[in-house]
């Protein structure tokens, strides 16, 4: 039983993270849900390609978004940590 009620507080623990983690920072959870929409638009609109090959298009698709996605996270980070981050500690210092 207490395995149980572990097992809960461990998920309620890793849904307040990942709520947490998207108001931090919501342009990922934009980023993924204009990825599956356009993903699931070139799926109805395949054409005359084979499946696999429409498959395989897909995939590389799929993996430069989340590439692109991962470049612009570490690039937004990276702003906020070495641009942000000192200007807030540069007004902090100053007297009033």
């Amino acid at each position: 039983l207490s395995s149980h009620s572990d097992c809960m507080s461990s998920y309620e623990e890793n849904e307040s993270k990942f709520l947490r983690k998207a108001k931090e920072n919501p342009f990922h959870c934009c980023v993924l849900m204009t990825c599956f929409c356009v993903l699931l638009m070139k799926m109805k609109s395949r054409g005359d390609t084979k499946m696999s090959v429409h498959l395989i298009h897909m995939r590389v698709a799929a993996q430069g978004f989340v590439v692109g996605a991962m470049t612009v996270g570490v690039l937004f980070s990276m702003y906020r940590e070495y641009y942000l981050k000192p200007r807030e500690q540069q007004k902090a210092a100053e007297p009033k």
